[in-house]
């Protein structure tokens, strides 16, 4: 199978890394800082017990070096996926297929409006990880992967080699025929821990041992199960912020991805995560006053960009603002 994985950050080096022994793969890509050190050295792989291997990872910005792909696998920021449907169209074999597991909402409409007749597919994972250095990734654990249909017509490689695939690679996976439950329950889980993460500079494990910040993603996690059951969307567990103190513990020493983002001064993904549950809270009638203040929080911290992501800072006059907010909002 030949795979282009557009995306050169934490996770498309995580699942390149496993899935190139065993399907010709080539990360496409615009850091030119990762695009050196794999080239040069290949890329160091640091797993969650500790275990180092390096692999010869293959990665390119020119789009002729990998075409035609059976498989697109989109794993870059939400904010790009307009540009990597752009990216997928050109690399994609006739009859290919696109795979997204990004975060957020709104990824596969994107792509499948973008790539008609191409067929599109959702997965989500909670496989995490985190970029050390150029050309050194992370693993934050390898999750548990459900991919769901595609749309459009078939493809020439079928969802149940890619799910047989990526279980070879070592990436627990599924097939499932409710991917809106599996979304709205990762973002549930999103909305509650990274936001937080990233005004206070913390790792995911923090939220569980402050008793403030645990509030506060309780009431972002459970908003976020209001909304998805004000569309009669049942989650994949009963309790959305027990299932966000679970993974916050089993993750504690966890880099957030917008955490991540925050700290290198980048765009994050807040839109596609608090944003989404804002639009579709007002769409349903469903207050979501914790998830405004942390939109509104985020996007403030963007407009000051890498020197705002460097300050030092106070946690507790954070959460202390933080509830204000919350409060004035929940007010109004």
């Amino acid at each position: 199978m030949k795979i282009a994985i557009i995306g050169i950050g934490a996770m498309g080096s995580l699942f390149g890394a496993h899935l190139h022994p065993l399907a010709d793969v080539t990360l496409l890509g615009e850091w030119p800082e990762q695009l050196t050190a794999l080239r040069e050295n290949g890329l160091l792989v640091e797993m969650s017990d500790g275990r180092t291997f390096r692999t010869p990872l293959r990665a390119t910005n020119i789009i002729a070096d990998v075409a035609p792909a059976d498989l697109a696998l989109i794993l870059v920021k939400s904010h790009k996926t307009a540009a990597a449907a752009n990216v997928a169209r050109q690399v994609l074999a006739e009859d290919g297929l696109t795979l997204t597991l990004q975060n957020g909402l709104g990824n596969l409409e994107t792509l499948a409006h973008e790539l008609t007749p191409h067929p599109a597919a959702l997965g989500v994972t909670s496989a995490g990880a985190a970029m050390a250095g150029p050309g050194h990734v992370r693993v934050a654990g390898m999750g548990h992967t459900y991919l769901a249909p595609p749309t459009g017509p078939g493809a020439r490689v079928t969802l149940a080699e890619v799910a047989a695939l990526f279980q070879q690679a070592g990436f627990p996976t599924d097939l499932t025929d409710n991917p809106i439950s599996l979304v709205w329950g990762k973002l549930a889980i999103n909305a509650g821990i990274n936001p937080l993460t990233a005004l206070l500079r913390v790792p995911n494990g923090y939220l569980a041992k402050n008793p403030a910040a645990r509030a506060i993603m309780f009431q972002a996690a459970n908003e976020t199960a209001a909304v998805a059951h004000a569309q009669g969307i049942v989650l994949p567990y009963a309790d959305a912020a027990q299932r966000a103190l679970d993974v916050a513990r089993d993750t504690a020493t966890n880099q957030s991805s917008m955490l991540q983002d925050v700290l290198r001064g980048a765009r994050t993904e807040i839109e596609a995560i608090c944003g989404a549950v804002v639009s579709y809270g007002r769409r349903y009638h469903v207050p979501t006053p914790v998830n405004e203040v942390l939109l509104a929080e985020i996007k403030r911290l963007e407009i000051g960009g890498l020197e705002m992501g460097r300050l030092k800072i106070d946690q507790a006059a954070i959460i202390s603002h933080l509830q204000s907010q919350i409060s004035t909002q929940e007010n109004l």
